[in-house]
């Protein structure tokens, strides 16, 4: 047995995430993919540990039991109401080493820095400067970061730090809600990068990598999103065996294409692929392609990208090399083959 699914044994999830005076929490994830962000981050007793994204409190709970005593854990969340909540539902079963604070965590908490762990459950725009300047020599974060500039082409990072610099030891498939600066409300709609939505008849949004060419009013966006929700749009069927969404989004982000296209056309059914001020494609996660046009530029580009990831042999994401390009505001993750 590891050592997360030891203290999970004595942590009450649901006392957590469906706590009688709260009620259910919207804001948490599938349990055991937490225990795995955790055993990642290889958390020993009398550490000193962050997490981004308090959410129900299950997440610090675990954390606070790895740490012990001796330990300390901060946990940071946009929301006032889950903060506080959290931190009520700890001082209940006796937790003390854990405090949590409403703050915005891409900024970090350098008051209790350095750490010697950092796990986030929330994703920001790219690895912040603060997160690297505030954990230990040698300390390890586990975070989902961005690996295009549009929505839900992420990664989880095992990054280990040294000498002010990080490295990305291990990527694997998973993701989380976008950081943002205030509380989001709507789960469905992205919390970044999205350049034009509707919300009636019913709601669609799209996002495009190439909207510093878009002008003022979003036209190019707009448009484009128009075309996709046309109905007199081409539809056709994928051919080949359904869709690893995983592994298909990370090739059509690691493609670094400028015209990367992502797209809610329907509640909860996500869509990649390419579109221009002119044309539009994408295939939806039911495994349907829509274009603007049967001889579309952009279904036939889309169709190369698709033939492309059939004969690579649809790779995992674990298959990638990660690289961090330092930029003015942070550290960006690209990934290449």
């Amino acid at each position: 047995m590891t050592p997360v699914a030891a203290v999970a044994q004595s942590v009450p999830e649901r006392h957590y995430t469906h706590h009688e005076g709260r009620g259910a929490t919207p804001h948490r994830s599938n349990p055991l993919v937490i225990h795995r962000e955790i055993t990642t981050l290889d958390v020993r007793q009398g550490m000193n540990v962050i997490e981004f994204g308090t959410g129900s409190g299950y997440s610090g709970a675990l954390l606070a039991e790895l740490v012990g005593p001796a330990g300390h854990v901060t946990s940071l969340d946009i929301d006032a109401y889950l903060a506080r909540w959290a931190g009520l539902i700890h001082q209940e079963r006796g937790v003390h080493h854990i405090r949590c604070h409403v703050a915005d965590g891409t900024a970090g908490f350098p008051a209790r820095a350095p750490y010697d762990r950092m796990v986030a459950w929330c994703t920001p725009p790219l690895l912040p400067q603060a997160w690297v300047d505030q954990v230990a020599d040698g300390g390890l974060i586990v975070a989902p970061l961005p690996i295009a500039s549009v929505p839900n082409m992420t990664v989880v990072a095992k990054i280990r730090v040294r000498d002010g610099r990080p490295t990305v030891a291990q990527v694997f498939t998973g993701g989380y809600i976008e950081a943002t600066t205030s509380p989001k409300t709507d789960l469905d709609l992205p919390g970044r990068w999205v350049d034009w939505e509707n919300r009636v008849p019913t709601p669609s949004w799209i996002s495009i990598a190439w909207r510093d060419a878009d002008d003022h009013g979003n036209t190019g966006a707009r448009t484009a999103l128009g075309r996709l929700l046309s109905k007199d749009a081409y539809a056709e069927p994928y051919e080949g065996a359904e869709l690893d969404w995983p592994s298909w989004r990370t090739f059509a982000a690691a493609q670094a294409d400028e015209q990367l296209t992502a797209a809610g056309l329907r509640p909860d059914l996500w869509a990649i692929g390419h579109s221009t001020l002119a044309t539009a494609a994408v295939v939806q996660q039911d495994g349907t392609l829509l274009a603007d046009h049967p001889d579309s530029p952009s279904l036939a580009v889309l169709r190369g990208w698709l033939a492309t990831w059939e004969a690579a042999g649809r790779p995992a994401p674990e298959t990638y090399t990660p690289v961090l390009d330092r930029t003015d505001r942070g550290w960006a993750l690209r990934l290449s083959r």
